[in-house]
């Protein structure tokens, strides 16, 4: 072999072994640098828990009802002679509304009067006679049973007078029935009839509404129900009876309502219970029979709030992960009491004061090693809204 060639190839060698040597010292510097970077804990949002002033609302499906809606009813028969109203307008209680014709009733009572009169003179008959028994009873001529009979027939005729009297106060009554009048202030609904139509004993007329004021009468479940009555009377300084109404285009009642009263029982079938709420209607914008969304507005003095984000659930129970003075992660069930928008009001299992991840916790694990930042909860809420 050629001297020259010997150190070449020996040189070749050297070369060739620093280069492995160095390849394999990077090589261990990046598997190195890739553990570190692995085992890094990961930076986490973190919320601390506190209490506050809350107000929880809660909407209900309301059937509005005005405080009085009667039907108008014809209450004795005949034909519609005059309509002195028009439909959906205001009347006053005792208006004229109706004429039914009333000369069959007029002769009624024509001859119930005639009956009063010779009833009255049938009277005034049998006492003539019976004063003139008594005055021959009084000199022995007749016997005394004569008297007494004669004093049965007064009776007698006394009866048929009020009896015929009552039948002039029937006939003046039915007469009275064909003017149809208003039962108090309020809007005419629809009237079907029109002038010149037969009209029977308690044939709808109309419709007469009370809109001063309306009552929404709604559905609540026992278990809210049960809620809100406690906080009534454990903070009766926060809660009131007041009440706002949703119409049905989605625009607010302007006037506040408040609870009148409930039920006495609840309901078997739905488990619920209705209650009763006056609005004033001074416009007359409410309707009966309408429609709208009652919403009852109950003050937490002391709500938990704890983000939504922050909850993940396993076979539908609810937790989040609790992060420990040490920055490691505990994972901890927990019970809502309600929601309350992007937030859940925390019943138990939570306290004041903890830490809780808010974001990422699907890519954690129980008892994890992370890097806590922290995130202000009224800036959440102010986003929330």
């Amino acid at each position: 072999m050629n001297p020259l060639s010997s150190r070449s190839f020996f040189h070749y060698l050297a070369t060739a072994s620093a280069a492995g040597l160095l390849a394999l010292g990077l090589g261990g510097c990046s598997a190195k640098a890739e553990k570190d970077t692995a085992e890094a804990p990961p930076v986490v949002p973190v919320v601390t828990l506190k209490t506050s002033e809350q107000q929880l609302h809660r909407d209900y499906v309301a059937d509005v009802q005005a405080v009085r809606n009667v039907e108008v009813r014809a209450q004795v028969a005949g034909f519609l002679e005059q309509i002195f109203v028009d439909e959906g307008k205001p009347v006053k209680k005792g208006q004229p509304l109706f004429r039914l014709n009333a000369s069959a009733y007029q002769n009624k009572l024509s001859q119930a009067q005639a009956a009063v009169a010779s009833a009255q003179a049938q009277a005034a008959a049998v006492r003539v006679e019976r004063d003139r028994v008594r005055l021959l009873v009084d000199k022995n001529i007749i016997a005394k049973t004569e008297l007494a009979l004669s004093t049965s027939k007064v009776k007698e005729a006394d009866a048929r007078v009020a009896d015929a009297l009552a039948g002039v106060a029937a006939a003046r009554l039915s007469l009275s029935y064909t003017l149809v009048r208003s039962p108090f202030d309020g809007v005419l609904d629809r009237i079907p009839l029109k002038v010149g139509s037969i009209v029977e004993e308690g044939t709808l007329l109309t419709t007469v509404s009370d809109l001063s004021s309306i009552f929404a009468y709604f559905d609540v479940a026992e278990g809210s129900y049960m809620n809100y009555s406690k906080a009534r009377r454990e903070h009766p300084e926060l809660h009131s009876d007041s009440v706002r109404l949703t119409l049905a285009n989605g625009d607010q009642y302007p006037l506040a309502g408040h609870i009148e009263t409930a039920e006495s029982e609840f309901n078997p079938n739905t488990g619920s219970i209705a209650l009763r709420a006056r609005f004033p209607n001074p416009d007359r914008l409410l309707k009966h029979g309408a429609s709208g969304k009652i919403r009852l507005t109950s003050q937490l003095p002391a709500a938990l709030l704890l983000p939504q984000k922050a909850v993940f659930e396993i076979q539908d129970q609810n937790f989040v992960y609790v992060v420990d003075q040490n920055s490691m992660v505990h994972t901890r069930s927990f019970t809502p009491q309600t929601r309350l928008g992007d937030f859940y009001v925390v019943k138990e299992g939570l306290k004041p004061g903890e830490r809780v991840v808010y974001e990422g916790a699907p890519e954690l694990r129980d008892k994890q090693q992370i890097k806590a930042k922290a995130v202000v909860m009224d800036s959440l809420a102010v986003a929330a809204q």
